[in-house]
């Protein structure tokens, strides 16, 4: 292979969407150069003086654009924003034939169409393991045939209040002194009735059986201090239950803390001389 190509096969940009919890720590470790042939070289952000305040003291200037100029900055854009602006970023990098990692897989059920458009434009979408590991051995087992998958969430109550669901049925998880089940559906209206909260269902719908097929439990539980994802699947090669104890982000009891880590892993998988997993 000629050199020039192999460099420029290894070597690409990034851009992210939104500084939040997620957003800054990946900047963060993207500028101090962790991923080599990874640059960063745009952030978007509503408020752009705050953002470049965030960001003093990175090695390299960063331009702070709007969402919808990601894809004019970078080959890949990393989404990590509220719901309500998923397509602002994600449409013109798929319109453009780019790279999209969509931190915000419940939001991408919203948006299905985009991955119609990606097939037509060569775009790629690639939704991070994120909060809840094991996605491999699911995309494994999709393959043979799945028969059931549910997912039983537990959270401090202080990191489900607000939720949409909550809100719209009006249940009240403040004071709670035993395990209260809020939600019991489809992954699809779990991601839509906890849209900060169950990003985790939503990866697991897209790759397994879907979100509809994908049965999922919501509990409010005083009793754990960890975001806590229990994985149970049912297919003809396989059969596992897998548990996952999420520590809560400080900034954001939302978020899981393996979030901002997972989307490094996903990143350095496009650079990587070596790849490990399904």
């Amino acid at each position: 292979m000629d050199a020039a190509m192999d460099s420029g096969r290894r070597f690409r940009t990034v851009a992210i969407g939104s500084l939040g919890t997620v957003g800054l720590e990946v900047a963060r470790r993207v500028d101090a150069g962790e991923i080599e042939g990874l640059a960063l070289r745009a952030v978007s952000a509503r408020d752009h003086v705050r953002a470049r305040e965030r960001m003093h003291g990175f090695r390299s200037p960063v331009e702070v654009v709007t969402a919808g100029e990601l894809a004019e900055r970078a080959d890949i854009v990393v989404e990590c924003a509220p719901a309500a602006v998923f397509r602002e970023i994600a449409e013109p990098v798929v319109r453009a034939g780019g790279t999209l990692v969509a931190v915000s897989a419940g939001a991408l059920l919203d948006h299905v169409d985009l991955v119609e458009t990606a097939r037509a434009t060569g775009a790629q979408i690639v939704v991070p393991s994120g909060a809840v590991m094991g996605l491999d051995a699911v995309r494994g087992a999709a393959e043979s045939g799945i028969a059931s998958v549910t997912m039983i969430t537990r959270k401090p109550p202080g990191g489900l209040a607000g939720a949409p669901h909550l809100v719209k049925h009006g249940i009240d998880v403040n004071g709670l002194d035993a395990p209260l089940k809020v939600f019991e559906g489809s992954a699809r209206d779990g991601a839509r009735g906890f849209p900060a909260n169950v990003n985790v269902a939503a990866a697991l719908g897209l790759a397994g059986v879907g979100p509809e097929r994908t049965r999922l439990e919501i509990w409010a539980d005083p009793g754990v201090t960890r975001n806590t994802h229990e994985i149970r699947l049912e297919a003809e090669t396989v059969r596992f239950r897998l548990r996952i104890e999420n520590v809560p982000s400080r900034e954001n009891p939302r978020t899981g803390r393996s979030v901002a880590p997972s989307v490094i892993a996903t990143l350095r998988r496009f650079v990587a001389p070596l790849v490990v997993g399904t």
